[in-house]
């Protein structure tokens, strides 16, 4: 059986894989790729062993910090985050999420001081398994399918 890539390789940067097609171009719009330069190859519904179908996004020349990645766990908690040098995987990460989120998720309640004042969001996470949030300000808690990204 002759396999063949159905992505282009990257010499060097960082590859984003196993994310369920459905969130795909959510991880794109929350990394906000669309602003970078960098070559960017994104694939989607691509066959998957591990999970049937799935998306990967390759990113030329860019390394993420934590911080940006762990605002992938939000909405694709099992992605892989392959760092490559040289066509050469030097480092896989399974993107876990941070005990807080900060200015990027909305808070659902409309008298929520976050939606009324020029502030950051803030939300502590207090199931990261089923990805539950709540907001510090107002204490209201939003499941993973009620999430609004800013």
């Amino acid at each position: 059986m002759r396999k063949e890539l159905q992505v282009a390789a990257l010499e060097n940067g960082t590859a984003i894989d196993h994310i369920p097609p459905q969130a795909l171009f959510k991880v794109v719009s929350l990394l906000q790729l669309q602003q970078l330069n960098n070559r960017i190859t994104i694939g989607n519904n691509l066959r998957s062993s591990k999970i049937g179908k799935k998306g990967i996004i390759k990113v030329a020349d860019k390394f993420f910090k934590e911080d940006e990645i762990n605002r992938i766990a939000l909405i694709a908690p099992n992605v892989t985050l392959n760092i490559i040098k040289d066509f050469e995987v030097i480092e896989k990460k399974k993107v876990t999420l941070p005990d807080e989120i900060i200015g990027i998720v909305k808070c659902n309640n409309p008298k929520c001081i976050s939606n009324n004042e020029p502030m950051k969001t803030r939300f502590h996470i207090v199931d990261k398994e089923k990805v539950e949030l709540q907001c510090h300000y107002c204490e209201i808690k939003i499941k993973k399918e009620d999430i609004i990204l800013k």
